[in-house]
């Protein structure tokens, strides 16, 4: 190996460079122990004491989550909505949070419902305009302004860097979902993000075979003392082959990342000018309201997720989606396979999810035999 600084691509394929000590396999096993032995004085040199807190199989993916988003620590979860909660049960009944109005659906009705019961104090902004998060945030009474960019399904764009100014001046801190940008494209700590959130169940994992969730903490600090209590005392922790496989899934995410990226952006400019789509959302493209926020924070490409809204309304885009044949129409996002949803359906009545809007997931396949499939599908939805 030579002085040269190794690139997060390469970090994230070899997995750190991880070598058993013992075995020299250069795959880690999975440790299935639930609990540990004390030394003989009743202390605990390995570090370990019960599996509740952490496991050995739990290091190596964080580890590689910490060097890829450049950050102090990170935290496996057991669903990317218990890492998500867990910024916010970290917090005080009373204290106050500036959202987006557009988010991760569960999460957005956890905070209507749930938070607000608890004593959280929510505003729901249009966060992808800065101005609105400034005028939201209440100095000393805001804890945390929490971000989500691209944001989920309408993929809205928030500045990062803008965002952390308005809520550090605040006294806040800031969190970001940044499941759909990743690592690759995106490192909010670098635009001065407090935390970041993955639903690794999407991307990082990126074979649709687990659900988890993941931190990272610019700081080690006391808050994140409290992030990782949280985990511990609710349970809120991966189970040791879920973490096993999303550490083999973050081997491949670099390239899948890159795939999905090029074909999203040859499909989003090929729909936006099929006969039978009203818009196409997608940061890449220069007519996009992001685009120009994007192209500063966003290195590599934009991403693999793009929505369609169709012409003809919801029925149409419900008839398109139930006439695909290569892609699946499923939830989730981030696997190698592309998935289309009606996502109005999905979220039900409350839902700033426009009816005539699809969902798209771009994986692996061909771009080609993608766009092929979708058009036939939308042209036969015209004549349905």
């Amino acid at each position: 190996m030579t002085d040269k600084k190794i690139t997060p691509a390469s970090l994230a394929a070899q997995a750190m460079g991880w070598i058993d000590p013992v075995t020299k396999a250069v795959v880690p096993p999975i440790h299935m122990a639930s609990t540990y032995q004390r030394d003989e004085d009743n202390g605990y040199r390995s570090g370990r004491i019960y599996a509740r807190a952490d496991n050995p199989t739990f290091d190596q993916a964080e580890a590689t989550l910490t060097a890829l988003e450049g950050g102090a620590r990170a935290l496996i979860f057991s669903s990317g909505m218990s890492a998500a909660t867990a910024c916010f049960l970290a917090l005080a009944p009373g204290d106050h949070v500036v959202v987006p109005k557009v988010m991760y659906w569960s999460l957005r009705n956890w905070l209507a419902t749930f938070a607000t019961d608890w004593g959280l104090k929510v505003d729901f902004v249009d966060a992808d305009r800065t101005d609105a998060i400034a005028a939201a945030v209440r100095p000393g009474a805001t804890k945390l302004v929490w971000i989500e960019t691209p944001a989920n399904p309408t993929w809205g764009v928030t500045d990062i860097a803008a965002a952390a100014d308005i809520a550090h001046r605040a006294g806040a801190l800031l969190g970001v979902d940044s499941t759909v940008a990743t690592p690759v494209l995106t490192r909010p700590i670098e635009f001065g993000a407090d935390i970041v959130m993955h639903s690794a169940t999407k991307y990082l994992n990126g074979h649709s075979d687990i659900i988890a969730g993941a931190l990272i903490g610019a700081r080690d600090d006391a808050h994140w003392a409290k992030l990782r209590a949280i985990r511990a005392q609710l349970g809120t922790i991966l189970g040791q082959t879920e973490a096993w496989l999303l550490m083999r899934g973050m081997r491949t995410l670099f390239p899948r990342v890159a795939w999905a990226c090029r074909s999203a952006q040859t499909l989003a400019e090929r729909l936006a000018a099929h006969p039978m789509v009203a818009e196409v959302l997608y940061p890449g493209l220069p007519s996009f309201a992001g685009h120009a926020v994007s192209r500063r924070q966003m290195t590599g490409g934009f991403g693999g997720m793009l929505s369609v809204r169709v012409k003809g309304g919801e029925r149409a885009a419900i008839a398109a989606a139930a006439r695909v044949a290569l892609w699946k129409r499923a939830t989730s996002l981030g696997g190698v396979e592309s998935l289309i949803e009606h996502r109005a359906s999905i979220e039900g009545p409350g839902t700033p999810c426009p009816p005539d809007l699809l969902r798209l997931s771009v994986g692996v396949e061909d771009g080609g035999d993608l766009f092929d499939d979708i058009d036939q599908a939308l042209r036969r939805a015209d004549n349905a």
